[in-house]
């Protein structure tokens, strides 16, 4: 069976279920639900204490009116956290090295602020599409161009993020390729590789 350098891009399933569904699931498996007791196991005092340290650091720069995106931001931020952590382990899979996953993430959060954003501060928000100092005959060049700018940019970074997360992977894939060609022609060379 020959496989491709680029089979790594796909997402892989077993036993036709596809891995990604079981790899989104299991992070949430691994965190208790917390208790009415007075005293908490060390598993579950150990998580609350890690999530309240975390909201802190996180709302720390934030002004009160930002406070209430905190439990949204923080259990996507563990939510990434854990799965990654897990696509540490040998013999696993990690969902964001998945475009779709990082579209996924990407595209509602962008929508989010972009609306927020339109919504809270209007003046601010299209000000961003025209550059202070602009000449008069390249203001509609450069607000289609910036609006252009702000569609793609969801795109654009998931794209990065994804090639980011894989490159390591491939360029690791392509020396021991080339580490296992040249070891019959130049031994020495093959193991300096």
């Amino acid at each position: 069976m020959t496989l491709s350098f680029f089979d790594q891009f796909m997402s892989p399933t077993y036993l036709g279920i596809p891995l990604i569904a079981i790899a989104l699931v299991f992070p949430w498996i691994l965190y208790p639900s917390p208790s009415n007791r007075w005293l908490n196991n060390r598993l579950t005092t150990l998580q609350s204490w890690f999530i309240n340290r975390f909201t802190q650091q996180l709302l720390l720069p934030l002004n009160p009116g930002g406070h209430k995106w905190a439990l949204m931001l923080t259990s996507l931020m563990i939510f990434l956290l854990s799965m990654n952590l897990l696509g540490l382990l040998p013999y696993t899979f990690t969902p964001t090295t998945q475009l779709s996953l990082n579209m996924g993430l990407a595209v509602p959060f962008w929508l989010a602020t972009v609306i927020i954003g339109m919504r809270n501060q209007p003046t601010a928000a299209l000000g961003h599409l025209l550059p202070e100092g602009t000449p008069v005959p390249l203001i509609p060049v450069l607000i289609i161009i910036e609006t252009i700018s702000l569609f793609i940019r969801p795109l654009a970074l998931g794209v990065r993020l994804t090639a980011n997360l894989t490159a390591g992977h491939l360029l690791i894939q392509l020396i021991a390729t080339a580490a296992f060609v040249l070891l019959p022609m130049m031994t020495t060379v093959a193991i300096l590789t």
